[in-house]
């Protein structure tokens, strides 16, 4: 038995799959363009979970400062700019592996629910996590109006 919550959550997975493979835009689900990739441009990774009533974005981000990091959220969507700078510099001819990425990179996600972009945070751990908790929006219940007689 398939669950609302579940399919809608697949939905979403699918279309993150089909973005980051496409490389081209990110948008949020009004339509607004949110994020172009650029050339030499890297990608974040990110985990994106429910937590009691939070949406929850986190990504390893290991060696960027903070004012290296610009994070905007809307109510349907997160986006991830930054920088990740080399202190040293190393000539090419002297690498045996060059796997880490440095430079800029970003990331937008498209996220689940509505969210409540004023009352989210950003927490930078010490172990190079970054923790996006951004309160989902309450459903706001339907009120039953009466009809009176004009009279």
């Amino acid at each position: 038995r398939s669950s609302k919550k579940e399919s809608k959550k697949n939905i979403f997975i699918e279309l993150e799959k089909a973005k980051d493979e496409s490389g081209v835009m990110s948008t949020s689900r009004t339509g607004e363009v949110s994020d172009i990739k650029h050339e030499m441009e890297g990608q974040l990774t990110v985990d994106v979970y429910e937590d009691g009533d939070d949406i929850v974005v986190e990504s390893t981000i290991a060696g960027v400062k903070s004012d290296n990091l610009e994070i905007n959220i809307t109510s349907d969507s997160v986006s991830i700019r930054g920088k990740r700078e080399r202190e040293k510099i190393i000539e090419d001819e002297n690498y045996y592996y060059q796997e880490c990425f440095w430079g800029k990179f970003s990331r937008s996600v498209i996220l689940p629910e509505e969210v409540d972009p004023e009352a989210s945070k950003a927490i930078m751990a010490k172990n190079g996590i970054l923790v996006i908790r951004m309160p989902k929006l309450k459903k706001k219940k339907a009120k039953k109006v009466s009809v009176k007689l004009d009279e």
